[in-house]
């Protein structure tokens, strides 16, 4: 079969699935929420940083985004769907091709609309305290926050191939950026800024102190990504659907 009916085939799939219109929703909605109120917080602070404060909201977000991702390849594994897909697609990298465009496009384009209302809506509520940005960060932190959640996503998708999951996915991926990252991160420092989540979230600092550049950080965040989807691929590979 040809990659476009496939991709076609996958994009219909991804439709019917009420919960992953529903994560995109939780994905724009908490975004901005979020972003809001932490921009109605003390703005006084030495550290007060406009363009983090503005998409803050990206911390909640992103679990809305692996939730995405994570749903729509552990729904195959449900009634052994992946049987039946595999049968219409033997090449497994062609249908695993297919199968990440979808959830990647439809993350990019809701990550960075929610990025956009929510830096509009975090702006009017900092008022001057949002003067110092430029509209050079403005746009970095819009378009980076789209791409760290489309990176996220495909994370969770590739963890997902592995482990053949979405409950044991979840389960490894929230306490390793709730815990792991935020709670031993602050206490081990360095390497700790090459983590998946850390690296990704300094596009959407004015700032990056210390810390790998806005792009080097997306970067370290897609190789993360990466290693999770070559993996997938191996392990689709190597073992019977």
């Amino acid at each position: 079969m040809e990659f476009t009916p496939v991709l076609r085939s996958e994009g219909l799939k991804l439709l019917t699935l009420r919960s992953l219109r529903g994560n995109l929703l939780a994905l724009f909605a908490v975004t901005v929420v979020f972003s809001a109120l932490a921009a109605s917080s003390d703005t006084s602070a030495p550290d007060f940083d406009p363009l983090f404060t503005a998409l803050s909201g990206v911390l909640p977000g992103q679990m809305a985004a692996m939730a995405f991702g994570t749903v729509a390849v552990s729904s195959e594994y449900h009634g052994n769907g992946i049987r039946t897909s595999l049968a219409a697609v033997p090449r497994r990298g062609r249908w695993l091709a297919a199968k990440l465009l979808v959830v990647a496009a439809p993350v990019l384009a809701v990550g960075m609309l929610a990025a956009l209302a929510a830096l509009l809506v975090a702006r009017s509520v900092l008022g001057p305290a949002a003067s110092t940005l430029t509209v050079e960060e403005q746009i970095r932190g819009v378009v980076g926050c789209g791409v760290y959640f489309t990176l996220m996503a495909l994370l969770a998708a590739g963890l997902t191939v592995v482990f053949r999951s979405g409950v044991a996915t979840l389960s490894v991926l929230i306490p390793f950026i709730l815990i792991v990252s935020f709670v031993v991160g602050d206490v081990v420092g360095g390497v700790v800024g090459y983590l998946p989540d850390r690296a990704g979230q300094v596009v959407i600092h004015q700032t990056s102190v210390g810390a790998p550049g806005p792009w080097t950080g997306l970067a370290v965040t897609a190789l993360w990504a990466a290693a999770a989807l070559v993996a997938g691929a191996w392990r689709l590979r190597r073992r019977d659907a």
